[in-house]
């Protein structure tokens, strides 16, 4: 990523806990806040323009959803942050968008730290995002670096009537968010996984110099996603347990499903982690067959000239009683010998199985 985005932790060395210092790339300089309030019989939905608007959401009966595009306003989420009394450590990590999935309980509310994967406008690179999620009694916050579609079939989901997710409470709402998370690591895998067996198949066909870069690309990739997707276990793992008195037993069974498709997507990353190594091992096999090749040519080639050589420097030398140079048939004996030697020696190694 381009040093002049990026803010490195050693910013904050010497503040005080709790500092809101933005650490990791700025992807998105604005602040998006919408708010969505649902009821089993009713919802409403808004883009708020400035983050006071947010008090006149609270204390209302039912669940309240407020998702945060864009962390590049640090102040803006300071004032969230003290309207829903969230603790500063919080807004601390929520800013720093470098932190691995993690699950944090505070008691009235509990914050999750979860890794959004999906490919760049390039196509060919994958990037991750941090997406924090605060869930309390009667609320949710979704913080996302920058604004994108992950969370709109759960959006559209609450805009119907029917469906449990209007008659539960946050903690389903956020098992909605995170199973939407987890489910797009799957659509990322297909494409890393066909990438990984369209390699493979040309690396069969022959290996090229080109390859090595691709595999060494893809194994950065599958590197990120191990980082993301490996400790998102030990998070769902918690919440499966229900050590938080806001997921009830009837939500932990939904979590359990999330930690199924988190295990499923880990499994998959490594098989193809394996996969990559293997055909990392064919490329540098191939490469030395292929070199092996010609050497083996190259050798062929100086094992035949080295008698040559031998008799066309034996003639060579200057003595002047050599019976065969007065000859007349003496020229074209020695280019008789020198073809029989060749032939005789292209035989050999044929016979042997080296040509």
């Amino acid at each position: 990523m381009p040093h002049r985005h990026r803010k490195r932790r050693s910013q904050k060395a010497g503040l005080p806990p709790g500092t809101p210092v933005a650490t990791g790339e700025v992807k998105s300089p604005h602040t998006v806040i919408t708010a969505l309030h649902y009821t089993p019989g009713s919802i409403t939905e808004r883009e708020l323009q400035n983050v006071e608007e947010v008090s006149g959401w609270l204390g209302r009966e039912g669940v309240l959803w407020l998702d945060v595009s864009g962390l590049g306003d640090v102040q803006a989420l300071e004032q969230i942050g003290k309207q829903f009394n969230l603790h500063p450590l919080i807004v601390e990590d929520i800013v720093n968008t470098d932190q691995r999935p993690k699950f944090e309980d505070y008691g009235s509310v509990f914050y999750i730290v979860i890794r959004l994967i999906a490919y760049g406008n390039s196509e060919t690179d994958v990037q991750t995002d941090q997406i924090s999620l605060v869930v309390g009694q009667n609320f949710v916050l979704s913080f996302k670096e920058q604004p994108n579609a992950i969370f709109q079939p759960v959006r559209e989901r609450i805009r119907l009537t029917q469906g449990r997710i209007r008659s539960t409470g946050p903690d389903y709402l956020c098992y909605r968010l995170m199973d939407a998370v987890v489910d797009n690591y799957f659509f990322t895998l297909e494409k890393l996984g066909d990438e990984t067996e369209a390699l493979e198949d040309a690396i069969l066909e022959g290996a090229d110099p080109g390859d090595l870069a691709e595999i060494h690309r893809l194994r950065r990739q599958m590197i990120y996603l191990r980082k993301a997707v490996w400790p998102l276990r030990d998070v769902i793992g918690v919440l499966v347990h229900g050590e938080s008195p806001i997921i009830t037993r009837e939500t932990t069974v939904y979590f359990r499903d999330v930690y199924d498709h988190a295990v499923q997507a880990m499994d998959t990353v490594d098989t193809y982690r394996d996969m990559l190594s293997a055909i990392l091992d064919m490329y540098l096999s191939g490469v030395n067959l292929r070199l092996n090749a010609v050497m083996k040519v190259l050798t062929v080639i100086a094992t035949i000239f080295l008698p040559l050589s031998f008799l066309a420097s034996l003639w060579g030398m200057n003595f002047k009683y050599m019976p065969e140079l007065s000859e007349p048939w003496g020229y074209p004996a020695a280019l008789a010998l020198m073809l029989c030697t060749v032939a005789g020696m292209l035989y050999y190694f044929r016979r042997k199985g080296w040509m």
